[in-house]
């Protein structure tokens, strides 16, 4: 009952959020300086020409007359006409969000494995070199922001030894029998391990460069949990007992020392989702980072509030997601002590 009580909470927390956020949005983007209408129109308009699309977008009412316009849209499922391609802002997010997903998830998946090694090695070899090794390797992945190591990796793999795509997210001439935009699953159900591999080969520096600085942060926690929980009277029991260090570590050890782990692995793929929009870009991935980064340049107000609310959305669900999943967990949450 205390776990559904704290649902429920998180629940009605998550809708303030995403009220609050709406608001904060709709109005620092409308209070910017810059004329989105002016900006999709020829030189040669007219000001009768610039009235009307300003009435027919809106933009002539008061911000919070447009706001209460645009609530009333959202909840028929109507997010709003994208300016510069007059489409339907819901359909061309939902168009992008797989992109961004599978690109996020390979990363995230990148970030454990990298992180786990590290952590299940440097407590492994603790108070030796290669501990220190690993500590000076995880500063210097975490000292260097994920854009520049997608420029490292585009400078290495792309244009020194080219062995993986730079741009795109799967080559054009390629049949593409999809019926979603979630390529890299698609590929797999459907046996099309070329074009598995194909994708692959494009989302793997761009994945990899944002889950370098991932790994040296779940590594770097993981390993201080597990030495933490090394210490504790039933790891020393195992030991005791003849169990091996190797046992001892992922059997005894790592079960409980990873709890913390799970919470900053699910706060931070909230970050690394928000950390594609330098990435997309810099390798001209066509997934929802790049659009929000073309809708801030042609101003297009409609897109960015679609794009920003689907952000956070995405933010609070996973947020609340890891919570539920550290009360289930955790047996002292669980049963309230």
């Amino acid at each position: 009952m205390q776990l559904f009580r704290a649902f429920l909470l998180r629940l009605a927390t998550t809708a303030v959020t995403l009220i609050g956020v709406a608001v904060i949005v709709f109005v620092v983007i409308r209070v910017v300086p810059g004329n989105p209408i002016a900006m999709m129109l020829p030189p040669g308009a007219t000001e009768a020409d610039i009235a009307r699309l300003t009435a027919q977008y809106g933009l002539d009412k008061s911000i919070p007359a447009q706001f209460l316009i645009w609530c009333q849209g959202v909840v028929q499922g109507d997010f709003g006409t994208s300016i510069t391609s007059n489409q339907p802002v819901l359909r061309l997010v939902l168009g992008r969000l797989p992109a961004t997903l599978e690109l996020s998830i390979m990363a995230l998946v990148i970030a454990v494995v990298i992180g786990g090694a590290i952590a299940l090695t440097g407590t492994r070899n603790r108070g030796t070199k290669v501990e220190a090794a690993l500590d000076v390797g995880n500063g210097m992945a975490l000292s260097v922001p994920d854009f520049l190591w997608g420029l490292v990796l585009i400078l290495i793999f792309g244009v020194l030894w080219p062995v993986f795509h730079i741009s795109g997210r799967v080559t054009p001439s390629l049949e593409l029998p999809f019926t979603t935009d979630f390529y890299l699953f698609e590929s797999v159900l459907r046996l099309r391990f070329d074009l598995w591999a194909d994708i692959v080969s494009h989302m793997f520096m761009p994945a990899l460069a944002l889950a370098i600085p991932l790994a040296a942060i779940i590594g770097q926690l993981l390993k201080q949990s597990l030495k933490e929980t090394m210490h504790l009277d039933y790891v020393t029991l195992a030991r005791t007992k003849g169990y091996g260090e190797n046992h001892v570590i992922t059997r005894e050890a790592l079960p409980n020392a990873i709890l913390p782990t799970l919470t900053l692995v699910g706060v931070q793929f909230t970050f690394l989702i928000g950390g594609t929009v330098i990435i997309e870009r810099l390798f001209s991935y066509e997934g929802l980072g790049n659009m929000a980064i073309d809708a801030v340049i042609n101003r297009d107000l409609p897109l960015i509030q679609g794009i920003v609310i689907l952000f956070a959305a995405i933010f609070t669900a996973v947020n609340l997601i890891v919570d539920l999943s550290y009360a289930l967990l955790n047996p002292r949450l669980r049963h309230g002590q």
